[in-house]
């Protein structure tokens, strides 16, 4: 599976931002999903994740309510959308996916995820 990450950019705070990752290969092996973020000297966090099928969606508490994560139907492309951006949402964001399922307490460690895209910059400013 091979993930290529988009969308981000320059925005203020308060702005929103849509980010893709198309994923090409065998993505039917790859059913868990996710966002995780990595801020200038700090840990890659989760941010969000979810299925292919949608089976559920969870969020990191410091983006309940401002972002959404979502996929396509056929399978090849999720997104995330962010809304009500902050400067301390300010990262680089990456696209993950698993060999497997992962079950609900590994859903939001690195180590769980297969497959990673390259990077996408977000820069909130204040």
């Amino acid at each position: 599976v091979q993930l290529q990450a988009s969308g981000g950019g320059l925005v203020q705070d308060g702005g929103s931002l849509r980010l893709s990752c198309a994923a090409s290969g065998r993505t039917s092996y790859s059913p868990s999903l996710a966002w995780f973020r990595q801020a200038p000297g700090k840990e890659r966090d989760f941010v969000a994740g979810t299925t292919w099928t949608n089976r559920y969606t969870n969020y990191a508490d410091s983006v309940k309510g401002r972002f959404t994560i979502s996929r396509d139907n056929a399978k090849t492309t999720m997104y995330l959308q962010m809304n009500g951006l902050k400067p301390e949402d300010t990262a680089i964001y990456y696209c993950a996916a698993s060999e497997g399922w992962i079950i609900a307490s590994r859903r939001s460690d690195i180590a769980a995820y297969d497959y990673w895209g390259q990077g996408t910059q977000v820069t909130v400013s204040s």
